[in-house]
C-alpha cells in the first residue's frame, strides 16, 4: 500500500503549523507561558499549532483518530491514528533557544507508516513512509556509518520528573560520556531522532518519553537504515519509556553500556581487547 498521499498531507500540515511557530519565535514577549509540571512549560503557541494540525487532519481524514500532546488522551487499539507533538522543545522556545520541532506520525495496525518532523526555524522537513525510505527536504537520507562507540556522536535527554525520580538518566549520561566521542542534550527529542536518521548523530537514548515524541522519529530512523529498540533490545519502541536509536552499527555497544553501566568497557579497553584477539589469531 502506498502512503504517499498521507505523507504529502502531513508535510503540508506540518509546514503550515511551522509558520505559526516561526512567526511567534521567540515567544517570551508574544505568548503567555504556563507550566504542566515543575520543569514542563506550555505556551499559547503549542496550543495554536496543535489546533491547526488537528483541524487540518480532521478535514482531510475524518475517519482517522487523533492523539495530540496538549489534548491528552491515551493510545488505544483503534486506528488509523495520528500522533502529534505540535512543538517539541517548548522550554527552548520559551527561552529563545532556536532548537524546536513539530512531529506528526500516522499509525496503522499499531505501527508508524508515515512520519514527518519539521524544524520551523531552520526550514528543514524530515519525512518518511513505510517502504519508501526517508528524506530531508525531499532528498534521500541515510544513517551514519560510524562503527565504534568510541567514535560516536550521541544525543540524549532527561525526563520531566528528573528532580525527584530515582532514575533521571544522569548516570547513563556519565557512562556514555566516558565511552563516546561526545553527547549532546539539546532539548528536542524529535530532532534528536531526525538527526540520527540523517547521520548528524550516530545514536540516541532517552527514558520516559511519550508516543508522540518518538513515533515519527522511529520510522525515520528505520527507513534511513538505522535501528530502534527498547533498552533490552526488544520491540517496544513506541511507548517512549525506554528508547535507543542508532545507525545500527553501534547499537549493541550502546545496549551494553545501558546494561552494564560503569562495568561496560571503555574505548581503550575495547582496543586492547581487540588487539589481544588479533595477536591470538
Amino acid at each position: 500500500m502506498s502512503y504517499d498521499a498521507f505523507l504529502q498531507s502531513a508535510i503540508s500540515i506540518a509546514r503550515e503549523a511551522g509558520a505559526i511557530v516561526r512567526d511567534r519565535f521567540p515567544c517570551t514577549q508574544l505568548a503567555h507561558i504556563g507550566l504542566k509540571g515543575a520543569v514542563n512549560p506550555v505556551t499559547e503557541t503549542d496550543t495554536a499549532a496543535e489546533a491547526l494540525i488537528v483541524a487540518r487532519l480532521r478535514a482531510a481524514f475524518p475517519d482517522h483518530r487523533i492523539l495530540a500532546e496538549e489534548g491528552g488522551g491515551d493510545v488505544v487499539a483503534q486506528d488509523p491514528i495520528w500522533l502529534i507533538d505540535p512543538l517539541d522543545g517548548t522550554n527552548n522556545f520559551a527561552h529563545g533557544f532556536p532548537h524546536i520541532g513539530i512531529s506528526l506520525a500516522l499509525l496503522v495496525e499499531g505501527r508508524p507508516v508515515v512520519g514527518v518532523i519539521h524544524d520551523p526555524l531552520r526550514g528543514e522537513t524530515f519525512a518518511a513512509a513505510a517502504g519508501g525510505g526517508a528524506t530531508l527536504g525531499g532528498q534521500p537520507i541515510r544513517v551514519s556509518d560510524t562503527g565504534d562507540l568510541g567514535s560516536a556522536f550521541l544525543a540524549t535527554g532527561f525526563p520531566y520528573d528528573r528532580r525527584t525520580a530515582p532514575d533521571n538518566n544522569t548516570a547513563r549520561l556519565d557512562h556514555f560520556l566516558r565511552r563516546s566521542l561526545g553527547v549532546r542534550r539539546a532539548g528536542a527529542a524529535v530532532l534528536d531522532l531526525a538527526y540520527v536518521a540523517c547521520g548528524r548523530f550516530d545514536g540516541f537514548w532517552e527514558i520516559r518519553l511519550k508516543p508522540w515524541d518518538v513515533a515519527a522519529g522511529v520510522l525515520l530512523v528505520q527507513q534511513a537504515g538505522g535501528k530502534v529498540t527498547d533498552f533490552v533490545g526488544g520491540g517496544d519502541t513506541l511507548s517512549g519509556e525506554f528508547i535507543v536509536a542508532s545507525n545500527g552499527h553501534i547499537h549493541e555497544q550502546m545496549l551494553r553500556v545501558i546494561r552494564e553501566g560503569a562495568g561496560a568497557p571503555r574505548p581503550d579497553e575495547r582496543n586492547a581487547e581487540c588487539g589481544m584477539r588479533n595477536a591470538e589469531w
